[in-house]
């Protein structure tokens, strides 16, 4: 059954296919189909906006779940940049996330890295590091070439 979820999930691809499937598990509240998308490794980390750094899928599964009692996270990635290297990915995202504030929804923006490796299981995830944004921080700063260090 598990192999089937995979499947389901898209994670047969590449570290995009993975993205997409982790931010469809939020959209939809599947905490399966999200942990799906980790890394089985103990030292896979998630960090979400103003939290503490959770360690192991234990842990990352029950701040989901968490979570997901709120209903599904409607998050969805923005602006991503991205490094890719032999066997693994960071992307760096902007993340759009829909929040039902007293006067109705409104939409919140939350600056995300999202760190991939390949493993024996394929493209998995291994860290998910979320910071609160601002509106302001939707649009980007950069400079070429500078070295900063």
């Amino acid at each position: 059954m598990r192999k089937t979820k995979l499947q389901a999930a898209n994670l047969e691809g590449n570290a995009d296919d993975v993205e997409a499937a982790f931010y469809r598990a939020l959209q939809t509240g599947d905490i399966d189909r999200l942990m799906a998308c980790w890394a089985d490794e103990d030292e896979i980390v998630c960090i979400h906006p103003g939290g503490p750094r959770v360690i192991g899928a234990v842990a990352i599964r029950a701040t989901f779940e968490s979570m997901f009692s709120n209903g599904s996270i409607r998050a969805w990635p923005e602006r991503v940049r991205k490094t890719l290297g032999a066997g693994s990915a960071v992307h760096h995202v902007v993340e759009r996330v829909e929040v039902l504030g007293k006067e109705g929804p409104a939409q919140a923006w939350v600056i995300a890295t999202n760190v991939y490796h390949k493993t024996a299981q394929g493209w998995r995830l291994v860290a998910h590091h979320a910071s609160p944004g601002t509106a302001s921080e939707i649009q980007e700063v950069s400079a070429s070439g500078q070295v900063l260090h």
